[in-house]
């Protein structure tokens, strides 16, 4: 369980980094959202265009990829469902929705693809559904929700168009399906914005923790334990239910769905949040939790199909 220990150490160690600059004032009181702007229009566009532009496309069609998907549908429609009985707000809801499912593919489950699961290759499915599908549809969703009139036909239309982590992923999808190579002396400075994103995106979340009350209190308490079990429990369990029960899966294959399915919510999660202005501290606290709790999780899935 190296990888396990590995990542989870180099992620509390550049939020820890943003934590004391936070609480030492070190970049100011805007310092936050100049981070998590930069990180939304440039760094994580980057980011997604550079790793989808060399990505093999043909794991959109792949048994992993449909496990991830439906486990990702089953619970996020569970916290959907909540949020629709009790009236939250569809940014509230979205933002639930997604650390209730989305996981943290990238700075983490790298790591324990590469070191628990023996090949980083493992986790391709899932970084390209989230980026390419679950990422497109709930940033949509949260752009026409907070247009103050009706949105316009051609508006709706456009909307994915004009947002810059889809227009990101989409730019990659075009080139990966085109098959050109990109010159190495164009890709490089893209690449040098895309390294930015996640110490940015963890910095952010760090430089957020200083003054923030202990989470699951307050009015948020309620969504943000939903969420948690959710991530945390559900998602593993229905992941595996589907990967036996439904495709027949067994040994290292259903080892490895459960695994991915077992990671905490992602940190860019709370980058969304906070370009939105909406749910912060729900994602803030999801994602705390969801990681503190991930170890474990894993620990016990390792034990029990390891």
């Amino acid at each position: 369980m190296g990888g396990v220990i590995a990542g989870f150490g180099v992620i509390a160690s550049i939020v820890v980094t943003g934590y004391v600059l936070g609480r030492r004032g070190s970049l100011g009181e805007h310092g936050r959202d100049v981070l998590t702007g930069l990180a939304f229009q440039v760094a994580s566009p980057a980011l997604l265009f550079s790793t989808l532009a060399r990505a093999d496309l043909s794991a959109l069609v792949s048994v992993p990829m449909l496990v991830t998907a439906l486990s990702t549908f089953v619970v996020a429609g569970t916290f959907i469902a909540v949020g629709a009985v009790r009236r939250w707000s569809v940014g509230r809801t979205t933002i639930g929705a997604l650390c209730a499912s989305y996981v943290n593919a990238g700075n983490l489950g790298i790591p324990v693809a590469m070191y628990v699961l023996g090949d980083a290759s493992l986790i391709a499915p899932v970084l390209l559904f989230q980026q390419l599908v679950v990422s497109p549809i709930a940033l949509t969703v949260i752009d026409l929700s907070r247009s103050e009139d009706r949105p316009s036909l051609v508006r709706r239309l456009t909307t994915p168009v004009r947002n810059p982590i889809v227009v990101g992923s989409l730019c990659g999808v075009a080139v990966a399906a085109s098959g050109w190579r990109i010159p190495g002396p164009v890709m490089e400075p893209v690449s040098l914005l895309g390294g930015m994103a996640v110490p940015g995106v963890l910095l952010a979340f760090g430089l957020s923790l200083p003054g923030s009350a202990l989470p699951g209190r307050g009015e948020d308490r309620g969504a943000v334990l939903l969420s948690v079990a959710l991530k945390s429990f559900a998602q593993p369990v229905v992941a595996w239910a589907i990967a036996a029960g439904v495709f027949g899966l067994s040994g290292a294959a259903l080892f490895a769905a459960v695994v991915t399915s077992a990671l905490p919510a992602a940190q860019n999660l709370f980058t969304y949040a906070v370009r939105y202005q909406t749910a912060t501290r729900l994602a803030r606290e999801s994602i705390l939790l969801s990681t503190f709790l991930a170890a474990p999780v894993l620990l016990t899935v390792a034990a029990l199909l390891g």
